[in-house]
This record gives C-alpha cells, sequence and structure tokens, in this order.
C-alpha cells in the first residue's frame, strides 16, 4: 500500500495528459518530439514534489544523455542551467507559480 506521500508524489494520467498538451508533445528543454514524456518533476518525488501540472514538465528520456537524465544527474552547470529554463517555462503558463506550492505537505 503506498503512502500518502507517495501517492501525491505520483503523476496521474490526467497530469499527464495536461502536460503534454501544454508542452505541445515537445521536450522542453531541446524541443525534439522524439522519446519524450511529461514525467520530470521540477521539485523531485524525493524531495517531495507533487504529481501536479505546475510541477511536471515534458522531456526526451533518449538513452543515457537524454533532457531528463542531465536534469536529474548533469553537471551542477547544466541541472542549474536546465532548472532556470524550467522555471522560467512553468512560470509563462501559470501566473502567480511558486516553488513552495510544490511540496507534499504532511497534514497536521
Amino acid at each position: 500500500m503506498k503512502s500518502n506521500r507517495a501517492k501525491a508524489c505520483d503523476i496521474p494520467q490526467s497530469v499527464k495528459k495536461a502536460v503534454w498538451a501544454r508542452d505541445e508533445g515537445k521536450c522542453v528543454f531541446c524541443g525534439s518530439s522524439v522519446n519524450v514524456m511529461p514525467n520530470a518533476h521540477f521539485i523531485s518525488r524525493y524531495n517531495g514534489g507533487l504529481g501536479i501540472e505546475e510541477n511536471i514538465l515534458t522531456a526526451c528520456t533518449w538513452y543515457g544523455n537524454s533532457c531528463h537524465y542531465r536534469f536529474d544527474n548533469g553537471t551542477k552547470e547544466e541541472r542549474e542551467a536546465m532548472r532556470e529554463q524550467a522555471r522560467e517555462h512553468l512560470k509563462s503558463h501559470y501566473p502567480g507559480w511558486d516553488e513552495q506550492n510544490l511540496y507534499y505537505r504532511r497534514n497536521a
């Protein structure tokens, strides 16, 4: 049985469809439409990033040097540049977008 946190961080199919449409079926980093999926968390699942539209990005997943891989595991400089690109992308689609609203918060 999944924990409440795991459930909140999962990406529902409805969110994947909405993000796919928002990102026009292309990687938000390189623009590729080959081997792309709306499954990259801006705030990582590990850090409690929610599976909501405002936290999910479409990224290419082509082998080990994909944008999704580099977004999570690239050099510090790569990750920082990609995070800024992702941040601007999300801000452009969601007025009032705030990173603090993307974290799972356990109900007290």
